[in-house]
Protein backbone atom coordinates (compact mmCIF):
# COMPACT_ATOMS: atom_id res chain seq x y z
CA UNK A 1 0.00 0.00 0.00
CA UNK A 2 1.62 3.34 -0.92
CA UNK A 3 2.35 6.18 1.68
CA UNK A 4 0.74 8.93 2.09
CA UNK A 5 2.21 12.08 0.51
CA UNK A 6 1.45 15.80 2.26
CA UNK A 7 0.14 18.28 0.10
CA UNK A 8 -0.21 21.16 2.19
CA UNK A 9 2.77 23.17 3.50
CA UNK A 10 4.37 21.30 6.79
CA UNK A 11 4.22 22.76 10.34
CA UNK A 12 6.12 21.96 13.69
CA UNK A 13 9.68 22.88 14.96
CA UNK A 14 11.23 21.04 12.30
CA UNK A 15 10.49 23.63 10.01
CA UNK A 16 13.40 26.27 10.45
CA UNK A 17 15.21 28.36 7.81
CA UNK A 18 18.78 29.00 8.66
CA UNK A 19 19.01 32.48 8.30
CA UNK A 20 16.93 32.68 11.32
CA UNK A 21 18.44 30.33 13.30
CA UNK A 22 21.97 32.00 12.36
CA UNK A 23 20.66 35.22 13.92
CA UNK A 24 19.98 33.42 17.43
CA UNK A 25 22.94 30.78 17.84
CA UNK A 26 22.00 31.01 21.39
CA UNK A 27 19.21 28.85 20.33
CA UNK A 28 21.13 25.60 19.18
CA UNK A 29 24.72 26.56 21.15
CA UNK A 30 25.06 24.84 24.66
CA UNK A 31 28.13 25.01 26.45
CA UNK A 32 29.33 22.38 28.69
CA UNK A 33 29.19 23.27 32.30
CA UNK A 34 32.07 22.40 34.73
CA UNK A 35 30.15 19.56 36.32
CA UNK A 36 29.31 17.79 33.04
CA UNK A 37 32.78 18.06 31.92
CA UNK A 38 34.19 16.07 35.35
CA UNK A 39 31.89 13.73 34.93
CA UNK A 40 32.29 12.40 30.83
CA UNK A 41 36.17 12.57 32.42
CA UNK A 42 35.66 10.39 35.51
CA UNK A 43 33.33 8.35 33.02
CA UNK A 44 36.11 8.21 30.62
CA UNK A 45 38.74 6.93 33.02
CA UNK A 46 36.49 4.17 33.78
CA UNK A 47 35.81 3.26 30.49
CA UNK A 48 39.75 3.37 29.88
CA UNK A 49 40.13 1.29 32.86
CA UNK A 50 37.82 -1.64 31.46
CA UNK A 51 40.09 -2.26 28.89
CA UNK A 52 38.49 0.18 26.27
CA UNK A 53 39.00 0.03 23.60
CA UNK A 54 40.52 -2.81 23.08
CA UNK A 55 37.88 -5.29 24.89
CA UNK A 56 34.37 -4.19 25.56
CA UNK A 57 34.13 -2.01 22.63
CA UNK A 58 30.38 -1.61 23.09
CA UNK A 59 30.27 -0.88 27.03
CA UNK A 60 28.11 2.06 28.25
CA UNK A 61 29.90 3.35 31.57
CA UNK A 62 26.87 5.13 33.13
CA UNK A 63 26.68 8.96 34.64
CA UNK A 64 23.62 10.02 36.16
CA UNK A 65 24.77 13.55 35.27
CA UNK A 66 25.67 12.84 32.01
CA UNK A 67 22.37 10.94 31.47
CA UNK A 68 20.80 14.26 32.48
CA UNK A 69 22.87 16.40 30.10
CA UNK A 70 21.88 13.82 27.02
CA UNK A 71 18.12 14.02 28.66
CA UNK A 72 17.85 17.62 28.00
CA UNK A 73 19.09 17.63 24.28
CA UNK A 74 17.38 14.00 23.54
CA UNK A 75 13.71 15.40 22.81
CA UNK A 76 14.60 18.60 20.66
CA UNK A 77 17.37 16.30 18.54
CA UNK A 78 14.55 13.23 17.99
CA UNK A 79 11.39 15.33 18.05
CA UNK A 80 12.07 19.18 17.89
CA UNK A 81 14.89 21.38 15.56
CA UNK A 82 16.81 17.88 14.71
CA UNK A 83 20.48 19.02 15.94
CA UNK A 84 22.50 21.25 19.11
CA UNK A 85 25.72 22.27 19.17
CA UNK A 86 27.19 20.78 22.17
CA UNK A 87 30.36 23.17 23.17
CA UNK A 88 34.03 23.13 25.25
CA UNK A 89 34.91 19.35 25.63
CA UNK A 90 38.33 18.99 25.88
CA UNK A 91 40.30 17.90 22.89
CA UNK A 92 43.75 18.42 24.18
CA UNK A 93 45.36 15.79 25.52
CA UNK A 94 45.43 12.31 24.96
CA UNK A 95 43.53 10.93 22.04
CA UNK A 96 42.48 7.75 23.90
CA UNK A 97 40.84 9.69 26.52
CA UNK A 98 39.37 12.28 23.74
CA UNK A 99 37.56 9.13 22.16
CA UNK A 100 36.40 7.89 25.74
CA UNK A 101 35.08 11.48 26.35
CA UNK A 102 32.98 11.40 22.79
CA UNK A 103 32.03 7.86 23.59
CA UNK A 104 30.53 8.49 26.74
CA UNK A 105 28.53 10.88 25.32
CA UNK A 106 27.32 9.09 22.37
CA UNK A 107 26.70 5.81 24.41
CA UNK A 108 24.22 7.64 27.01
CA UNK A 109 22.28 8.39 23.51
CA UNK A 110 22.57 5.37 22.14
CA UNK A 111 23.95 2.36 21.02
CA UNK A 112 27.04 2.71 18.10
CA UNK A 113 26.90 1.21 14.96
CA UNK A 114 28.85 0.43 12.24
CA UNK A 115 30.12 3.31 10.11
CA UNK A 116 31.55 1.34 6.85
CA UNK A 117 32.39 -2.54 5.93
CA UNK A 118 35.24 -2.50 8.06
CA UNK A 119 33.20 -2.45 11.11
CA UNK A 120 34.53 0.96 12.48
CA UNK A 121 32.47 1.93 15.35
CA UNK A 122 34.92 5.51 15.76
CA UNK A 123 35.05 7.34 12.07
CA UNK A 124 38.06 9.64 11.47
CA UNK A 125 36.96 12.66 8.83
CA UNK A 126 40.17 13.79 7.75
CA UNK A 127 41.37 14.13 3.84
CA UNK A 128 43.27 10.79 3.51
CA UNK A 129 44.23 11.83 0.01
CA UNK A 130 41.13 9.73 -1.70
CA UNK A 131 40.20 10.05 -4.89
CA UNK A 132 36.69 11.99 -5.09
CA UNK A 133 35.97 10.61 -8.49
CA UNK A 134 36.52 6.85 -7.86
CA UNK A 135 32.91 5.49 -7.22
CA UNK A 136 33.68 3.47 -4.10
CA UNK A 137 35.77 6.70 -2.59
CA UNK A 138 33.07 8.18 1.27
CA UNK A 139 33.70 11.69 0.48
CA UNK A 140 34.50 12.62 4.35
CA UNK A 141 37.96 10.52 3.84
CA UNK A 142 38.35 14.00 0.99
CA UNK A 143 38.90 17.44 1.18
CA UNK A 144 36.07 18.01 -1.30
CA UNK A 145 32.72 19.78 -0.49
CA UNK A 146 30.13 16.39 0.19
CA UNK A 147 26.89 18.21 -1.06
CA UNK A 148 23.50 17.97 1.07
CA UNK A 149 23.05 14.76 2.32
CA UNK A 150 22.11 11.78 5.21
CA UNK A 151 24.03 9.15 6.99
CA UNK A 152 23.04 5.90 7.26
CA UNK A 153 21.66 6.21 10.79
CA UNK A 154 19.72 7.67 13.61
CA UNK A 155 22.00 10.46 14.89
CA UNK A 156 25.32 11.67 13.57
CA UNK A 157 27.80 13.17 16.34
CA UNK A 158 30.83 14.50 15.00
CA UNK A 159 33.77 15.84 17.32
CA UNK A 160 35.79 18.43 16.36
CA UNK A 161 39.56 18.01 17.10
CA UNK A 162 41.08 20.36 14.80
CA UNK A 163 39.46 22.94 11.85
CA UNK A 164 41.06 23.56 8.65
CA UNK A 165 43.10 26.05 8.06
CA UNK A 166 40.50 27.54 5.49
CA UNK A 167 37.22 26.33 4.42
CA UNK A 168 35.40 23.15 6.07
CA UNK A 169 32.43 24.66 7.20
CA UNK A 170 29.26 22.58 8.13
CA UNK A 171 25.69 23.48 7.40
CA UNK A 172 21.96 21.93 8.25
CA UNK A 173 19.16 22.35 6.35
CA UNK A 174 15.32 21.23 7.15
CA UNK A 175 14.37 18.80 4.84
CA UNK A 176 10.45 19.96 5.84
CA UNK A 177 11.78 23.45 5.13
CA UNK A 178 13.05 22.41 1.87
CA UNK A 179 9.79 19.95 0.84
CA UNK A 180 7.85 23.50 1.75
CA UNK A 181 10.00 25.08 -0.97
CA UNK A 182 9.87 22.54 -3.48
CA UNK A 183 6.19 22.85 -2.85
CA UNK A 184 6.09 26.05 -3.20
CA UNK A 185 7.94 26.67 -6.31
CA UNK A 186 7.01 23.30 -8.38
CA UNK A 187 4.28 21.68 -6.76
CA UNK A 188 3.74 19.59 -10.10
CA UNK A 189 7.35 18.36 -9.28
CA UNK A 190 6.67 17.87 -5.40
CA UNK A 191 5.75 14.01 -5.62
CA UNK A 192 8.13 13.16 -7.50
CA UNK A 193 10.41 13.40 -4.39
CA UNK A 194 8.35 10.51 -2.81
CA UNK A 195 9.10 8.07 -5.67
CA UNK A 196 11.73 5.54 -5.36
CA UNK A 197 15.04 5.98 -7.10
CA UNK A 198 18.16 3.84 -7.16
CA UNK A 199 21.02 4.58 -4.60
CA UNK A 200 24.61 2.84 -4.87
CA UNK A 201 25.46 0.98 -1.42
CA UNK A 202 29.13 2.14 -2.97
CA UNK A 203 30.97 -1.38 -2.64
CA UNK A 204 29.34 -1.54 0.99
CA UNK A 205 26.12 -3.87 0.12
CA UNK A 206 25.67 -6.58 2.42
CA UNK A 207 26.49 -10.28 1.61
CA UNK A 208 24.06 -11.45 -0.93
CA UNK A 209 22.65 -7.75 -1.54
CA UNK A 210 22.28 -5.56 -4.81
CA UNK A 211 25.18 -3.29 -5.36
CA UNK A 212 22.09 -0.71 -4.99
CA UNK A 213 19.16 -0.20 -3.11
CA UNK A 214 15.86 1.44 -4.53
CA UNK A 215 14.48 4.05 -1.73
CA UNK A 216 12.37 7.37 -2.44
CA UNK A 217 14.15 10.71 -1.06
CA UNK A 218 11.37 11.54 0.59
CA UNK A 219 8.79 9.39 3.00
CA UNK A 220 5.84 10.78 5.27
CA UNK A 221 5.01 8.09 8.03
CA UNK A 222 3.10 9.41 11.54
CA UNK A 223 2.62 12.93 10.10
CA UNK A 224 6.25 12.78 9.64
CA UNK A 225 9.02 13.92 7.11
CA UNK A 226 11.52 11.61 7.07
CA UNK A 227 14.87 11.99 4.25
CA UNK A 228 17.34 9.65 2.79
CA UNK A 229 19.92 11.38 0.22
CA UNK A 230 23.30 11.31 -1.18
CA UNK A 231 22.64 12.73 -4.56
CA UNK A 232 26.28 11.49 -5.76
CA UNK A 233 24.91 7.81 -4.50
CA UNK A 234 22.26 8.39 -6.66
CA UNK A 235 24.20 9.31 -9.90
CA UNK A 236 26.71 6.47 -9.35
CA UNK A 237 24.47 4.07 -9.38
CA UNK A 238 23.78 4.59 -12.75
CA UNK A 239 27.18 2.42 -13.32
CA UNK A 240 25.13 -0.95 -12.58
CA UNK A 241 22.99 -1.60 -16.07
CA UNK A 242 20.25 -3.06 -14.31
CA UNK A 243 19.64 -0.12 -11.83
CA UNK A 244 16.71 1.87 -12.92
CA UNK A 245 16.87 5.35 -13.85
CA UNK A 246 15.54 8.31 -12.90
CA UNK A 247 12.78 9.73 -15.23
CA UNK A 248 13.17 13.05 -16.49
CA UNK A 249 10.72 14.24 -14.13
CA UNK A 250 12.32 12.87 -10.78
CA UNK A 251 15.68 14.02 -12.60
CA UNK A 252 14.15 17.61 -12.43
CA UNK A 253 12.95 17.20 -9.06
CA UNK A 254 16.22 16.20 -7.61
CA UNK A 255 17.75 19.16 -8.89
CA UNK A 256 14.97 21.51 -7.69
CA UNK A 257 15.47 20.18 -4.69
CA UNK A 258 19.09 20.50 -4.77
CA UNK A 259 18.91 24.32 -5.53
CA UNK A 260 16.66 24.86 -2.55
CA UNK A 261 19.52 23.26 -0.25
CA UNK A 262 21.75 25.43 -1.80
CA UNK A 263 19.89 28.02 -1.12
CA UNK A 264 21.53 30.59 1.76
CA UNK A 265 18.47 31.61 3.44
CA UNK A 266 17.45 27.50 3.99
CA UNK A 267 20.64 26.15 5.28
CA UNK A 268 22.33 27.05 8.21
CA UNK A 269 26.20 27.15 8.12
CA UNK A 270 28.33 27.17 11.19
CA UNK A 271 32.00 26.93 11.62
CA UNK A 272 32.97 23.57 13.98
CA UNK A 273 35.49 24.48 16.80
CA UNK A 274 37.70 21.69 18.58
CA UNK A 275 36.25 20.64 21.06
CA UNK A 276 32.42 21.25 19.55
CA UNK A 277 30.15 18.57 19.59
CA UNK A 278 27.37 18.58 16.62
CA UNK A 279 24.88 16.20 16.77
CA UNK A 280 22.29 15.84 14.18
CA UNK A 281 19.32 13.92 13.47
CA UNK A 282 19.23 12.36 10.33
CA UNK A 283 16.04 11.08 9.35
CA UNK A 284 14.52 15.17 9.44
CA UNK A 285 17.71 17.14 8.48
CA UNK A 286 20.41 16.69 5.52
CA UNK A 287 24.06 18.21 6.14
CA UNK A 288 26.95 19.49 3.89
CA UNK A 289 30.63 20.13 4.46
CA UNK A 290 32.29 22.37 2.31
CA UNK A 291 35.57 21.99 0.67
CA UNK A 292 38.58 23.08 2.54
CA UNK A 293 42.58 23.79 2.42
CA UNK A 294 44.49 21.76 5.08
CA UNK A 295 47.92 22.45 7.22
CA UNK A 296 50.80 21.38 5.56
CA UNK A 297 51.57 19.95 8.91
CA UNK A 298 50.27 16.60 9.30
CA UNK A 299 49.70 16.77 13.15
CA UNK A 300 48.00 20.02 12.57
CA UNK A 301 45.58 18.98 9.61
CA UNK A 302 41.42 19.05 9.98
CA UNK A 303 40.19 16.06 12.05
CA UNK A 304 36.61 15.25 13.45
CA UNK A 305 35.97 12.07 15.45
CA UNK A 306 32.38 10.82 14.47
CA UNK A 307 30.01 8.42 15.96
CA UNK A 308 26.60 6.39 13.92
CA UNK A 309 23.98 6.05 16.89
CA UNK A 310 20.92 4.34 17.10
CA UNK A 311 19.03 5.68 20.35
CA UNK A 312 16.58 3.41 21.48
CA UNK A 313 13.46 5.74 20.99
CA UNK A 314 12.38 7.39 17.99
CA UNK A 315 10.31 7.92 14.91
CA UNK A 316 9.03 4.84 12.55
CA UNK A 317 10.64 4.82 9.69
CA UNK A 318 8.93 3.06 5.96
CA UNK A 319 9.71 -0.33 5.06
CA UNK A 320 11.77 0.70 1.74
CA UNK A 321 14.71 1.85 4.03
CA UNK A 322 15.21 -1.83 5.84
CA UNK A 323 17.13 -2.34 2.53
CA UNK A 324 19.96 -0.18 3.54
CA UNK A 325 19.51 0.26 7.38
CA UNK A 326 18.97 -4.18 7.41
CA UNK A 327 16.22 -3.86 9.85
CA UNK A 328 13.87 -0.22 10.65
CA UNK A 329 12.98 -1.58 14.43
CA UNK A 330 13.21 1.17 16.42
CA UNK A 331 16.38 0.89 18.76
CA UNK A 332 18.19 -2.17 16.61
CA UNK A 333 18.84 -0.28 13.29
CA UNK A 334 21.15 1.37 10.93
CA UNK A 335 24.79 1.31 10.26
CA UNK A 336 26.70 -0.16 7.33
CA UNK A 337 26.92 -4.45 7.31
CA UNK A 338 30.55 -5.01 8.70
CA UNK A 339 32.23 -8.21 6.85
CA UNK A 340 34.55 -8.13 10.17
CA UNK A 341 33.92 -8.00 13.32
CA UNK A 342 33.28 -4.28 14.75
CA UNK A 343 36.66 -2.29 15.72
CA UNK A 344 37.55 1.08 17.44
CA UNK A 345 40.40 2.26 15.72
CA UNK A 346 41.90 5.40 17.60
CA UNK A 347 43.65 6.71 14.25
CA UNK A 348 42.58 7.07 11.00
Amino acid sequence: MALPRPTAPLTGPDVWRGAVLAASPQVWIRWFTGNELTALDNAAERLLSSGWPKSSIRSLVPSPVVAGLVGGVRDELLFGRGFTLLRGLPVDDDPARIAARLWVLGRHLGAPVSQNARGHLLGHVCDLGHDAADPTTRLYQTNQRQGFHTDSADVVALLCLRAATSGGRSSLASAATVFNEVLARAPDLADALFEPVATDHRGEEPPGARPWFEIPVLSYVDDRLTVIYQRRYIESAARFPEAPRPTDRQRAALDLFDAVLDDPSIHLEMDLEPGDVQLVHNHQLLHDRTSFVDNPDPARRRHLLRLWLCPPIGRRLPPSFAERYGSIEIGRRGGVVPRVAPVIALTP
